[in-house]
């Protein structure tokens, strides 16, 4: 695992993180009614995002040995079909953000039929009795369906091992932390420049020329 493809994870998710806004904006507001009135918000903050991290390089590190096992077994034409279809969901992510195409609805639905059966272990956390609370909360919600997450955990599993599986998904969650941040915060200037349908195209359009970049790096 190269700082090229630890950074290109952390921009991903940077880049990416203009989906949360309508996918974890419902999140984050409920979010505010579990803390305790009168409590400062950042050390919830803080320890759910820590959770929710934590559940994307969990699930990094499974994809990762995943892929490392098929590796292992020496089949060699393997290895290009792995970055062929992380190149592929990179590409239907920037479709969704662009909005230009929405086939990983499909997928966000499907995941929802599991989600239903992970979303009420959070009820019993409510409301927030301490900061510690909010981990396992967002160790939970890191199992939210979303596109976003999808398309990155195939490129863990692209990534030849549990361990850099797990930092791709470690650097996509610290990137997708200044967005969520800045819902947390309220910061509205942010938000509407976030949510600008030209910040989305500019964004779904960075997302699509590092996806042909790795559909292109897969074959050379």
């Amino acid at each position: 695992m190269t700082n090229l493809n630890i950074t290109a994870a952390f921009l991903i998710g940077l880049a990416g993180s203009v989906h949360c806004f309508g996918m974890c904006g419902g999140v984050v507001s409920a979010f505010h009614f579990a803390v305790p009135k009168g409590a400062k918000q950042w050390p919830y903050v803080f320890t759910y995002n820590l959770g929710r991290i934590t559940s994307y390089a969990l699930l990094g590190a499974l994809t990762g040995y995943l892929g490392s096992m098929v590796e292992r077994a020496e089949i060699v034409k393997s290895i290009p079909i792995l970055h062929t279809i992380s190149a592929l969901f990179l590409i239907a992510m920037a479709c969704y953000v662009g909005n230009w195409w929405r086939g990983l609805h499909y997928l966000e639905r499907a995941g929802a039929k599991l989600w239903r059966y992970v979303r009420p272990l959070s009820k019993s956390l409510l409301p927030f009795k301490h900061p510690l609370y909010a981990l396992p909360y967002g160790i939970i919600w890191g199992w939210l369906p979303c596109g976003l997450v999808y398309s990155t955990l195939t490129w863990s599993l692209a990534s030849g091992s549990a361990i850099n599986g797990a930092l791709v998904m470690l650097f996509f969650g610290l990137g997708t932390l200044p967005a969520l941040i800045v819902m947390a915060a309220g910061v509205e200037s942010m938000k509407t420049l976030l949510t600008n349908p030209k910040t989305r195209q500019i964004v779904a359009l960075c997302l699509l020329g590092f996806a042909l970049h790795m559909l292109w790096r897969a074959y050379v």
